[in-house]
């Protein structure tokens, strides 16, 4: 089961990429400054804070299912937004509430994303935008992509905690699909792309201990036997650079559509 609980450690593992691609994903998307925004599964405010300094908005709400992550986002942003605690297939606001409804890095992770998206819908006004943007687990995001190819080289039966195979809904056609089948017109897919240096492996090591998400999730499940085989494989596996470093890519896919 994957944990979604403690910012701190969220911040270590995912958050701190999550702001540049947070920015990335606003440089793409129309918008006029005093509109209405929601960020649909918040976390800890990655995209709720990018919002509220670039966009220069009118109102923001953000909302997710963790209590934890709602704490860490009050922390960090206090009145930047009106934050709750709630489900994105029943959001709590009216319809036609928002002019632009986002969410980042989450709706793979909803059992029901259809019925996310048609909340989305619901609470946006005529003519609002709808748009998120997910990981490319099966190719572009290479932090979670090493990782699962080290972790399956060692035990080919944990396919299916594989984050590509599990969201298959993390490509732009299938995404482009669910927007068009929800409803929304004009719908337009983008890749959004960063670089993700690591100091060097511990600092691409650690936060896989912090327990947070997936591939942090099994890292914890394992015995330390298995840990230690794991962490050595992809020691030996990542290139560095002649400092220590790593360097990778994040790639996600952003779609957007019109109410």
């Amino acid at each position: 089961m994957d944990v979604w609980d403690e910012g701190d450690a969220y911040e270590d593992y995912m958050g701190r990429w999550s702001r540049p691609v947070a920015r990335e994903f606003l440089d793409w998307l129309p918008f006029a400054e005093s509109t209405r925004w929601l960020d649909v599964g918040c976390g800890t405010g990655a995209l709720t804070g990018v919002i509220a300094e670039m966009a220069k908005p009118k109102h923001v709400s953000a909302i997710d299912p963790s209590p934890g992550f709602i704490a860490a986002a009050l922390q960090r942003l206090g009145h930047a937004a009106d934050f709750r605690i709630g489900d994105a297939r029943s959001l709590p606001f009216e319809a036609d509430a928002f002019d632009i409804v986002v969410s980042g890095l989450m709706l793979n992770f909803v059992p029901e994303p259809e019925v996310a998206l048609g909340e989305m819908r619901r609470v946006a006004r005529a003519d609002g935008l709808v748009a998120v943007y997910v990981w490319d687990y099966a190719e572009g995001m290479e932090m979670i992509r090493r990782f699962w190819d080290a972790a399956l080289a060692i035990d080919p039966t944990i396919g299916h905690l594989d984050e590509a195979e599990r969201f298959p809904l993390c490509r732009p056609e299938r995404m482009l699909e669910l927007f068009e089948d929800s409803g929304l017109s004009d719908c337009e897919a983008t890749a959004l792309e960063i670089p993700t240096r690591f100091g060097g492996f511990d600092e691409y090591w650690r936060p896989l201990e912090g327990g947070q998400g997936p591939a942090p999730s099994y890292v914890g499940s394992l015995p330390h036997s298995d840990r230690d085989r794991l962490r050595g494989w992809l020691k030996q596996e990542l290139t560095t650079s002649s400092d220590g470093s790593i360097d990778l890519r994040a790639r996600a896919w952003a779609v957007r559509g019109v109410v």
